[in-house]
């Protein structure tokens, strides 16, 4: 039987962390679908269709990949998908708790599926999408921390603006 996976988020936007997450979750499942989450509660800085874009053309070299937008319960989306199982990403012991509670929430709602929790590796661990959004808002240096594809595409929608 196929072990498909989904990793959600908002991915405002993806990040080399995200990427890394991505990578680890591949040799461990036979698919991984990566949720794009609406998210208006957020207020996310770019809008749903140009993250998933960022999503599609930074993962475009990897197989066994599909990209998906939502504005639904996650362990609705996973169904509808075949996905028993949900990646979330752990950085420091400040995710720890917030993660775990998420996991244990999905879970009551839908018991046939797991929370598989991955770190990224070390040299990635501090970048998170908000630290980049602040970045972004003062044109500070984000080339180390997002995928070069990602890098373009702002890069794009900044000489337009």
């Amino acid at each position: 039987m196929k072990k498909i996976a989904l990793y959600p988020g908002t991915f405002d936007p993806i990040t080399n962390g995200h990427f890394d997450i991505i990578e680890r979750a591949l040799k461990l499942f036979d698919e991984v679908i990566i949720a794009v989450a609406e998210s208006h509660e957020k207020k996310p800085m770019f809008s749903l269709q140009d993250r998933i874009e960022m999503v599609e053309k930074s993962t475009k070299k990897l197989n066994n990949i599909s990209v998906v937008g939502f504005d639904n319960l996650t362990v609705e989306l996973a169904k509808t998908h075949g996905a028993t199982i949900l990646i979330r990403g752990l950085r420091a012991l400040s995710d720890f708790e917030y993660e775990l509670q998420l996991g244990y929430l999905n879970n009551s709602l839908d018991d046939s599926i797991e929370t598989v929790y991955l770190m990224p590796k070390l040299k990635h661990a501090f970048i998170s999408s908000s630290s980049v959004r602040s970045l972004l808002k003062f044109k500070a240096k984000t080339e180390h921390l997002i995928p070069s594809e990602v890098q373009k595409i702002i890069g794009s929608k900044e000489r337009c603006m």
